[in-house]
């Protein structure tokens, strides 16, 4: 099964600072099959999970801690 997940990489000491949003598809033991930029911030809640990092590090590689956004609205409700 895979899952979609939406990766927000932020920078809490430069808020003026653009965010980058990233899709990315990864597989049950969570390894990546295929990333994808965004241009803005989606509009439809179709993602299984949300992660932010906001260490100010604009490349999901070069992130080493990320935390997961629970009840995010961009989260798919639980059925």
């Amino acid at each position: 099964m895979k899952r979609k997940v939406l990766v927000i990489l932020s920078n809490r000491w430069n808020p003026a600072q653009k965010a980058h949003y990233l899709e990315i598809e990864c597989d049950e033991e969570g390894s990546v099959l295929r990333e994808r930029k965004l241009r803005s911030l989606p509009a439809k809640s179709i993602y299984d999970e949300v992660w932010q990092n906001d260490e100010g590090k604009m490349d999901f590689a070069a992130s080493h801690k990320f935390s997961r956004k629970y009840g995010h609205k961009l989260q798919k409700p639980k059925t």
